[in-house]
């Protein structure tokens, strides 16, 4: 499945039980950007303000003084279930007076989020990897060629007596089709490292 995030801050409201839900998404790169937009969006004035977040394999929800399990979690599992990733959503409520039950909670905030996540507008996200590669000085004019048709951006170079040593960074889907043009392109001459997930 192709991870995407939102491609702008998004917003969605919805009524149960007299109870107001006003969620607010956008999307995040860490996670103090999603805390800050947490501390942003959250009304003081409402009775909860329940989170969660997904950066890669980092995440944090918070129920807000709802029943464990019944806030931050179904909002986390709605993040996943759209298959987004380095996104934020904040879902912030106001009782209406009327109780809504452990699943009725879970039903509202998990369901709400999901559906604000599911209109927003989205972008995929390209992962990118590193990966180190030595080659002989008559090879450059191929290997930069090579480098050029892929997207693959230089990071580092560094020569010395038989040639240069480069650090690439470039996205992961270009990086098996790179291989095959340096293969060709150099009678097999290139010497990549190992493929290292970009920080």
């Amino acid at each position: 499945m192709t991870l995407a995030t939102l491609a702008e801050p998004a917003s969605f409201e919805l009524e149960v039980k007299h109870s107001r839900f006003i969620v607010h998404a956008a999307p995040v790169t860490a996670p103090q950007a999603a805390l800050d937009f947490i501390a942003q969006v959250g009304d003081p004035d409402a009775t909860h303000n329940c989170w969660a977040y997904r950066i890669g394999s980092e995440y944090r929800f918070n129920d807000d003084g709802e029943p464990v399990g019944t806030a931050g979690r179904p909002i986390l599992a709605a993040i996943d279930g759209q298959g987004l990733d380095q996104v934020v959503a904040v879902v912030t409520r106001w009782y209406g007076g009327i109780k809504l039950g452990a699943g009725g909670l879970v039903r509202a905030y998990g369901g709400s989020a999901a559906e604000c996540l599911r209109v927003a507008p989205r972008r995929v996200l390209v992962v990118h990897v590193r990966i180190e590669l030595d080659h002989a000085f008559e090879d450059t004019g191929a290997v930069h060629a090579a480098i050029a048709a892929h997207g693959a951006e230089k990071l580092e170079e560094h020569f010395d007596a038989q040639g240069a040593r480069l650090l690439l960074r470039l996205p992961s889907a270009e990086l098996p089709p790179l291989k095959v043009r340096l293969r060709d392109a150099t009678r097999d001459r290139v010497r990549l490292g190992d493929e290292l997930p970009d920080m």
